[in-house]
């Protein structure tokens, strides 16, 4: 009788029944904005998918999971933040690509895999979908991911769940979360709140850097700002652009982080890339006596295959993991407290007011019957942009041909320009549409990559998306047959204008002659309930300034 009383007082006192670790991963995707998630189903992951059907998340289901992380990643460079949702290893492993991406450029993407169940592990069967060992596919995402977990213990799975969304938001990078199917309806064995500590900067260091920085930046006869890809993924445009205002500096751009700025702002450069890029901008900023370097990454696309000419005793480098002045290093300053203190620091500049020559496309005279060339077709793409559209470049000359067009407003320019992995842009286009469907993508893709991930057009299709597909059809890939040429640089001839009769949508035009581009741009633009695609034939030869410029430097090096 005793030993009862003892158990219904302890009963009595037991908390109420805590969420699910499926229903708090939902919940912690809701409370850090995530609205949709991408993937695709697969027996491991259908009970979490049942959940999620169930919440107020939206499933956006692809048309294979290396779509799913491409869209995943265009979303969270829009949205903030990203997820994706696959089954063990066939699913997994599929989506690696995309989110090595994602941690490369930094643009936080939670992946979410199922997998069997810790019961079904024992005496170690050979289960479906299974590689090596059960541990394979985790250890894969240990190396592409700034945190992962395994989800095995309800003990510890809440607080794993908190530890990988904080490591997320604080880095900007990927994280993977392993759910085991049968723990999805597992609840803590005691009650869990979430432990929000969040990082900060060493006083004396910050205070100490931005001494160090201001005067540097006050001694300054010509200070410029390199503002990189950081900028946008910690939200401080607003924060650089006051700065630079505040004090009449120049600002540019890296290529990756293109439209980090706007570029009608009367303070904007251009495009700063080495020997790659306009020779104005590369002029300004290699004489400079202060180049600040804020959130930018030094990748060699960057710095136009390390053909930059920038003297680190001249430079304040600041990113999220390094801060450097001349050749002082300061540990233990976040990129935001560094900012928003260079904002307020009290400066008196003794620079002359600068001389800003505004970046132009240049023009291009043509004959309407003759053929399309990449210049003038970029020249016309650029006449049309203004600020309903976001820009979104696959790689080769989508991308490099890219750096002269104009964008309006700030991260309006969406691309894999470190990275550069084929097929990014048309799945990476549908997550910037879902994440933010009043901006339009408009989409420059080549025909190889294309034919990597164009069939996502059916997912665009299916959820009612306008994106204006532009195909740069040259029958090859380009970038390729400037370093070396060969019979493999070359592919099929697809005609892709005439996809929509096979997805049973959309809008397909073909292009051949500069009267043709003009009319096809205006029904496009016009087209705004359904895809347009635009086939647009390019003589295999026919690249960039930028493009010529690059393969040149990569010729060397191979």
């Amino acid at each position: 009788m005793a030993a009862k009383k003892a158990a219904a007082k302890r009963n009595s006192k037991a908390p109420a029944a805590g969420p699910t670790i499926g229903s708090y991963l939902i919940q912690r995707l809701q409370d850090y904005g995530v609205k949709d998630v991408f993937g695709i189903p697969g027996d491991f992951v259908l009970q979490f998918y049942g959940m999620l059907s169930e919440s107020p998340i939206r499933v956006i289901g692809t048309t294979n999971e290396a779509c799913a992380g491409y869209a995943a990643d265009g979303y969270a460079r829009v949205n903030g933040m990203g997820a994706v949702c696959v089954t063990y290893c066939v699913g997994g492993l599929s989506v690696c690509n995309p989110i090595a991406g994602a941690f490369a450029e930094k643009s936080p993407v939670i992946v979410i895999s199922g997998a069997p169940g810790m019961a079904e592990r024992r005496h170690d069967p050979l289960l479906h979908h299974k590689v090596r060992d059960f541990n394979t596919q985790r250890d894969v995402f240990e190396k592409i991911t700034v945190r992962a977990a395994l989800l095995d213990d309800p003990a510890t799975a809440f607080r794993e769940i908190d530890r990988c969304f904080e490591a997320a938001a604080r880095y900007k990078r990927p994280v993977y979360l392993e759910l085991p199917r049968d723990r999805v309806q597992a609840r803590s064995p005691f009650e869990h709140n979430p432990v929000v500590d969040p990082p900060v900067s060493d006083k004396q260091a910050l205070k100490e850097s931005l001494d160090e920085a201001a005067e540097q930046i006050q001694k300054a006869k010509q200070p410029v700002i390199i503002a990189g890809i950081e900028m946008h993924r910690f939200g401080l445009q607003r924060e650089v652009v006051k700065f630079a205002e505040k004090h009449q500096i120049p600002l540019c751009a890296t290529l990756l982080g293109k439209s980090v700025v706007s570029e009608t702002h009367p303070l904007y450069l251009g495009v700063y890339e080495g020997a790659m890029g306009r020779e104005s901008v590369r002029k300004y900023v290699e004489s400079s006596d202060c180049v600040m370097l804020l959130g930018t990454f030094m990748t060699d696309i960057n710095l136009g295959i390390y053909t930059a000419n920038l003297d680190p005793s001249r430079c304040i480098y600041v990113t999220s993991e390094q801060l450097r002045i001349k050749h002082h290093f300061f540990h233990d300053v976040l990129l935001t407290d560094f900012i928003k203190g260079l904002l307020k620091q009290p400066m008196k500049l003794q620079a002359d007011a600068p001389v800003i020559e505004r970046p132009e496309m240049p023009f291009v005279e043509v004959k309407p019957k003759d053929p399309v060339t990449i210049r003038y077709l970029f020249q016309q793409i650029n006449d049309v942009l203004d600020q309903n559209f976001t820009v979104v470049a696959d790689v080769g000359d989508s991308l490099f041909a890219s750096g002269d067009l104009c964008i309006h407003r700030h991260t309006e320019f969406i691309s894999p320009a470190y990275y550069t992995s084929m097929g990014f842009a048309i799945p990476a286009a549908l997550g910037a549409q879902v994440a933010n469907h009043k901006r339009r993508p408009i989409v420059l893709v080549g025909d190889g990559a294309f034919q990597m991930t164009g069939m996502e057009l059916s997912t665009i299709l299916r959820h009612g998306f306008n994106p204006i597909v532009i195909v740069l059809n040259n029958h090859g890939y380009t970038t390729e047959r400037f370093i070396q040429e060969g019979p493999f640089n070359d592919i099929p001839c697809w005609n892709y204008h005439c996809l929509p009769a096979v997805l049973g949508g959309g809008l397909g035009l073909e292009v051949r002659t500069n009267e043709e581009l003009d009319r096809a741009l205006t029904t496009a633009i016009a087209n705004e309930n359904t895809f347009s695609l635009l086939n647009v034939h390019l003589r295999p030869d026919d690249v960039s300034p930028a493009l010529q410029r690059l393969a040149s430097r990569l010729a060397q090096k191979v």
